[in-house]
């Protein structure tokens, strides 16, 4: 008997677009397989190890038989004090880490189990275009109705508000956002999220922001947090995660802060799917947050070099690249004429580069392409190499192949 069983899955994972990252892993292990020496800059996986605190603080806890037990699901007090007391420290916001805080496993799992806890099929969800992917496939699988928020440079990549039909609003149930911006690398100013919060309390939608970005931002820019603005904790939570700051994305520790009774009712669902974090991560977690600022200067450091060096090295190839103040990536157009895909393409086959087309993010993300700062300048080097031996620019001349 020879059943196809993909004909008999859910219609939920069908109204899914194709999962780019996994398409890009088969071209990867395809270049690989033929020899090429592929520069991988596409999923923004940061290199290195985590501090050696965090490594020793997992060592120590892994050594304490009770925590190879079922962690509590609401996490042990010692990480959602670890969070609290960041929150505390970084932006002054006072928060209860029995009820406002709760460890997920990674911001992607957190924010889409939050989809399925609050979305019924048809909630109309408001979702940012080109957006990180989970702030679109968590709604569309608990059968959320989409409706895009279109973001365009001439407005800076923030969202318009102005733009979102009364009849909309007046239906939407949730708003994704996420400043600084993945994959554009916007930020927004202190009066915009002033702004989204006025007008989700007056339409009573609930904010989700995804803050995964805090403590990568340069050039004396800091970060607005959602919760810094009065009123938002009524009405939103945020999201962050340990993978981008602490080189952590293989140890899937995240968490969610903000409105209590939002949190609970996530806390909720993750008690039904889920045992809840290591709790050899946790402390590993607890460990990062109470690093001194010393670590998160050097962090910067280091990708401030790298995004000054490849943003130099591609102006010189044509394009007109202004450094980003936050995030760990370029958002970079493609070459005139082509559009994501085809750029993406050209840039892989003639130079073993790997970069992420933009309309993996949402279709008003093609015409792009995201590089991740995850190598060193020399391997940067590298690239700018081989992308002008290619006569890969931002120049009309150069789409002939």
């Amino acid at each position: 008997m020879n059943i196809n069983w993909q004909n008999h899955q859910a219609e939920r994972l069908n109204q899914l677009p194709p999962y780019i990252f996994g398409y890009l892993a088969e071209l990867k292990n395809q270049a690989k397989q033929q020899g090429v020496d592929v520069i991988d800059l596409g999923m923004g996986n940061p290199d290195g190890s985590p501090p050696q605190p965090v490594i020793d603080a997992a060592i120590a806890a892994m050594t304490t038989s009770q925590n190879h037990g079922y962690p509590p699901f609401e996490g042990i007090g010692e990480f959602r004090k670890a969070i609290t007391d960041w929150y505390k420290r970084r932006y002054n916001v006072l928060l209860d880490y029995n009820s406002e805080a709760l460890p997920v496993l990674g911001s992607k799992e957190g924010l889409s189990h939050l989809a399925i806890a609050y979305i019924n099929p048809g909630d109309i969800v408001l979702v940012p275009s080109p957006a990180y992917p989970a702030h679109f496939r968590g709604p569309i699988l608990a059968g959320a109705e989409i409706y895009p928020l279109v973001l365009k440079p001439e407005n800076n990549w923030l969202i318009d508000l102005n733009t979102i039909p009364e009849a909309v609003a007046q239906r939407a149930k949730i708003i994704y956002f996420n400043y600084p911006n993945n994959p554009t690398t916007a930020t927004a100013p202190r009066e915009f999220f002033e702004e989204i919060v006025a007008w989700a309390r007056h339409y009573e939608i609930m904010l989700v922001h995804d803050l995964a970005y805090a403590e990568l931002s340069f050039d004396d820019y800091h970060p607005t947090s959602l919760l810094e603005i009065p009123g938002a904790k009524e009405i939103g939570v945020e999201f962050h995660t340990l993978s981008k700051t602490y080189s952590m994305a293989g140890w899937r520790a995240g968490f969610v802060v903000g409105n209590a009774q939002i949190i609970k009712g996530l806390s909720s669902l993750k008690s039904n799917m889920d045992y809840g974090m290591f709790a050899v991560v946790q402390a590993g977690a607890a460990a990062a947050l109470s690093l001194p600022d010393s670590y998160i200067h050097q962090n910067q450091e280091r990708y401030r070099k790298r995004r000054d060096f490849l943003v130099a090295g591609l102006n010189e190839l044509g394009w007109n690249i202004t450094p980003p103040k936050a995030s760990m990536y370029l958002w970079v157009p493609c070459t005139v004429g082509m559009n994501s895909t085809d750029f993406f393409m050209n840039v892989l086959e003639k130079t073993g580069v790997v970069v992420t087309p933009g309309n993996a993010f949402g279709e008003a993300g093609d015409g792009y392409v995201r590089i991740s700062l995850i190598e060193d300048c020399d391997r940067l080097q590298e690239v700018l190499n081989r992308l002008k031996k290619a006569e890969i620019s931002y120049q009309p001349k150069c789409l002939v192949a």
